[in-house]
């Protein structure tokens, strides 16, 4: 059960602020990356959301690692 939770807690939505914690980054510059990149990201109303599973996908996959 405890397992589950913690999948589920994975798949939550996520905001740029705590998106930017995640990652170690500065939200501003996640703000740019939303811009410049293909980051996975949803806009739900006018906020941006993000999955903390699809960040670690996205990361891991090399697609995070440009200048």
């Amino acid at each position: 059960m405890l397992e589950q939770s913690q999948e589920n807690y994975q798949d939550n939505y996520i905001s740029v602020d705590e998106a930017a914690q995640y990652l170690g980054i500065k939200p501003v510059t996640l703000r740019s990356w939303i811009k410049k990149t293909d980051i996975p990201t949803r806009k739900i109303g006018k906020q941006w959301k993000f999955k903390r599973s699809e960040l670690d996908e996205w990361v891991n996959s090399g697609r995070a690692n440009f200048e």
